[in-house]
């Protein structure tokens, strides 16, 4: 029997029906985004700092030899010997990080009525070293009498494996601090907090030690006494930033 225009349709109608219920089915369910945004955004942020202040046990010194010359071989060659000289002592005391910072050789001009005059020559050599504190002053000396003519810079700072282990203490003091804030602030709101989903470290860099000048350095030098040279402390920050979530 064939079928009629009425059940065709009716037919034609339960097949659509099922194509659609069967098209859903197959489609995923999405998440509320509300709650999904909820989740993602209860995480607080906190930043906790450590400092250490470390006795500055070393001395950076900059000094060097400056000589003039009638001519550019002759001044250069009177400041290599000085500084063949300077640091030839220096190597002999056993001083840290020696190595050469500058060799200039400069025209020096006289200037009378306009009119310019070639007088001589400059001639510079600098060396940086480190040594211990206690031991600066008394080297100062010897260095001067040796043939160093300028004395540039002195400054303080921490050996390098004491600032490694100041740099782990104060990593721990960061993160209790940072830690501790969290549970405060939690606390205070009636909340907890869970798992850390974040973690950021930022070692601030040591600030730079504060050089003893030049001028004063050279006064000293020239004085009968020893040269004094006493160091200070030097602080190691660093920054811990937790994101924990509640």
């Amino acid at each position: 029997m064939k079928p009629n225009r009425l059940t065709r349709t009716a037919f034609g109608l339960s097949s659509a029906v099922l194509l659609a219920v069967g098209g859903l089915s197959l489609m995923p369910i999405n998440p509320d985004p509300v709650m999904a945004n909820e989740v993602m955004t209860r995480v607080l942020t906190v930043t906790g700092t450590g400092n250490e202040f470390i006795p500055t046990t070393l001395s950076q010194v900059n000094l060097g030899v400056e000589v003039r010359g009638a001519t550019a071989e002759a001044a250069q060659q009177d400041a290599a010997r000085r500084s063949n000289a300077v640091v030839q002592l220096l190597r002999s005391r056993q001083v840290d990080k020696l190595q050469t910072t500058g060799i200039n050789l400069t025209p020096v001009y006289n200037y009378n009525n306009n009119e310019q005059r070639l007088v001589g020559y400059t001639a510079t050599n600098t060396v940086s070293f480190r040594v211990p504190t206690d031991q600066a002053g008394g080297l100062l000396d010897e260095a001067v009498k040796a043939g160093a003519s300028r004395i540039d810079s002195v400054s303080f700072v921490a050996s390098d494996e004491a600032i490694a282990q100041a740099q782990q203490v104060a990593l721990r003091e960061a993160v209790q601090q940072a830690q501790s804030q969290a549970d405060t602030v939690l606390a205070a709101l009636g909340l907890r907090r869970q798992e850390i989903v974040g973690v950021q470290i930022n070692h601030a860099s040591a600030p730079p030690p504060m050089p003893i000048l030049r001028q004063s350095m050279a006064m000293d030098s020239a004085a009968a006494a020893p040269t004094p040279v006493i160091g200070g402390e030097q602080e190691v920050q660093t920054t811990v930033t937790l994101q924990i979530r509640y």
